[in-house]
């Protein structure tokens, strides 16, 4: 995947995480919190590879 795919990537699980969380939290729903705030580092994650790939090329 090349630079800009990992980082809409990483935008939209950071986006649904930010979902999970705000509706675990709402609903008292500790599990939820937890998977939305995976999500949300898995999303940061994706980001720093995208800006890795940037910075390096997108074929490492």
């Amino acid at each position: 995947m090349g630079e800009l795919t990992d980082k809409i990537k990483g935008n939209i699980n950071e986006a649904i995480g930010n979902v999970k969380e705000a509706i675990g939290n709402h609903t008292d729903n500790d599990k939820l919190v937890a998977e939305g705030e995976a999500q949300q580092l898995e999303g940061k994650g994706e980001k720093v590879k995208g800006s890795v790939k940037g910075a390096l090329g997108d074929n490492i």
